[in-house]
């Protein structure tokens, strides 16, 4: 069963109504990683400029937990049209939020127990596998699943780690563009495994408006 009629049939039955275009791959990807990477620089922005403040007071949780409200509010507006049809900005609202509040809550519980790599790693990938889960639910995409984990997660560690790289390069001359930076990567990283993922949930959308 989908949730919010992100169901293939539903979703097809809509675009048909409205006439929708159906957005390609390529125009997947490309809205993903451009979209999520100006949401990624602007959600980073707690920790990058307002990180003293924020360990001033004791709240690096909160620091966390302020960085994912800016994800939560931006990402929707810029990324809604990854789902065909209208009535794409409520949906992509309801099933994008809870599944990145949880993706989020994973990745900071993964952090604060392991911290380092290790930690990184445990919260990219506990956080990586619930968002699949939910995305393929949303959609009754379930056979899909391992792709759309995949593509959420090798793209995301991707971004993710480059980003790591290249704030570890840029902290001492310039720290502000060094940790922004780490942003824009993750920003390309999990925006492409986002246009990808939500390509692949629709694939039965796509056959049923192709006729198929």
């Amino acid at each position: 069963m989908s949730w919010f009629q992100l169901d293939p049939q539903s979703i097809a039955a809509r675009a048909r109504a409205a006439g929708s275009s159906v957005p390609s791959l390529g125009a997947s990807l490309v809205r993903g990683m451009f979209g999520f990477t100006v949401v990624s620089v602007t959600g980073f922005v707690p920790w990058a400029v307002f990180g003293t403040w924020f360990h001033r007071q004791g709240g690096e949780a909160g620091m966390y937990a302020a960085c994912a409200v800016v994800f939560l509010a931006l990402t929707a507006p810029m990324l809604h049209r990854l789902i065909i049809g209208p009535g794409s900005m409520s949906r992509f609202y309801k099933v994008f939020c809870p599944a990145f509040a949880v993706y989020s809550v994973a990745w900071i519980v993964g952090w604060m127990t392991l911290r380092g790599h290790l930690g990184s790693i445990a919260g990219l990938l506990s956080g990586t596998v619930v968002m699949a889960c939910m995305l393929v639910a949303a959609f009754d995409a379930l056979r899909v699943v391992l792709k759309v984990f995949l593509s959420l997660f090798v793209l995301n560690s991707i971004g993710y780690f480059v980003g790591g790289v290249s704030e570890a390069a840029l902290i001492k001359e310039y720290p502000l563009y060094a940790k922004l930076s780490w942003g824009v990567f993750y920003g390309l990283g999990l925006g492409a495994g986002l246009g990808l993922a939500f390509h692949i949930c629709q694939e039965r959308a796509r056959k049923l408006l192709a006729g198929g």
